[in-house]
């Protein structure tokens, strides 16, 4: 006669789930806002909307991952920071169009659940959550046997924000004259992580620990340096500046984003030398012996973010984002274009 089977013979062990959930609940907790009204554990997040802040809110949502920036939290088997870059990578997309980041929800899968590695990644979402201001209501856990390879996890956000409808950034307003503030990212954020592996793991054949000249900490640290959350230096400049359009600088670089919110009959001019290249992007360029016009539209090239701002305010903004320890440089203008022109172009 053959053995019983259990859903964890199967390999997923509901008990290690419900430890998990109790493991992380204080964390998860910390990040919220007074709107939150049920606990985490519950079939759905419940938030009260707070309508009477505005007069026409408009809701603003946003999903991504953090790509395969997570192999290298696999290789040096460090899982506190991607957290982060999943919180920056949801919330630095609403934020732009003007919406302050309400909450979040994470969707963390993996073969295997380790409540030690899952503990981990949930109090990196929960820093960044609080990082941003928004609230992490819930999400899932999913552990799938065979699916995933040992040690290995997928981690996706949801976020939601909200605007109103009058002051949503969209790009329309931006005008020949503006001036284009490109704010300092904190390194790769989480985009281009697969062209980077391959050059710095397999042309240059370095390791997790390895040391390169240039780079003040080990491949494996600069490579998870977290994202920058851009949402609370936004949300100050837009309380006392006009603010045309803003660009976040994630997969394509400069060169895909920026154009998605300049409108017809205007360009971008890029001046490349008004902003430092930092040491990991001349590493990949020179190890992958990578064409300039690869490395702008890969990478973000040491700029997270591009605001397009009225000339007579652009000195005020760049003093408030020095005030916020933001780093801020004044990287180009908008122009007039001639159709069938290119939207971007570089000097």
């Amino acid at each position: 006669m053959k053995g019983r089977m259990t859903y964890k013979s199967a390999g997923v062990d509901i008990e290690t789930g419900n430890k998990f959930v109790d493991l992380i609940r204080p964390m998860v907790r910390k990040t919220f806002r007074p709107e939150v009204v049920t606990d985490i554990g519950g079939f759905g997040g419940l938030f009260s909307f707070p309508a009477r802040k505005y007069k026409d809110p408009v809701l603003v949502s946003s999903t991504d991952g953090v790509g395969t920036k997570l192999k290298v939290a696999f290789m040096a088997g460090k899982h506190d920071t991607v957290g982060i870059d999943l919180v920056a990578m949801c919330v630095n997309d609403i934020v732009v169009q003007g919406a302050e980041p309400l909450f979040l929800l994470d969707y963390l899968a993996t073969g295997k659940l380790s409540l030690k590695v899952s503990t981990r990644i949930i109090q990196g979402v929960a820093k960044g959550c609080k990082e941003a201001g928004c609230a992490l209501i819930g999400g899932e856990t999913a552990e799938m046997p065979s699916f995933y390879k040992e040690g290995e996890y997928d981690l996706a956000g949801f976020t939601v924000g909200v605007v109103e409808r009058k002051k949503v950034i969209d790009g329309s307003s931006i005008r020949a004259g503006d001036q284009l503030i490109g704010i300092g990212s904190s390194g790769l954020h989480s985009n281009g992580y697969s062209l980077a592996r391959k050059v710095l793991f397999e042309r240059m054949r370095l390791k997790i620990h390895s040391r390169v000249s240039g780079l003040s900490r080990a491949v494996g640290e600069e490579l998870l340096m977290p994202t920058r959350i851009y949402v609370k230096p936004i949300l100050s400049l837009l309380e006392n500046f006009t603010i045309h359009g803003i660009a976040h600088i994630t997969g394509g670089g400069i060169t895909d984003n920026l154009p998605r919110v300049i409108p017809k009959g205007c360009k971008a001019e890029i001046y490349k030398n008004t902003w430092p290249i930092l040491p990991i992007f001349r590493i990949l360029q020179e190890g992958g012996n990578i064409p300039e016009e690869e490395m702008l539209r890969t990478f973000n090239n040491g700029i997270g973010m591009i605001l397009a701002v009225p000339l007579k305010q652009a000195e005020g903004i760049m003093s408030r984002l020095r005030i916020l320890r933001e780093k801020a440089y004044r990287i180009g203008e908008i122009v007039k274009a001639k159709a069938k022109e290119n939207p971007i172009q570089y000097h």
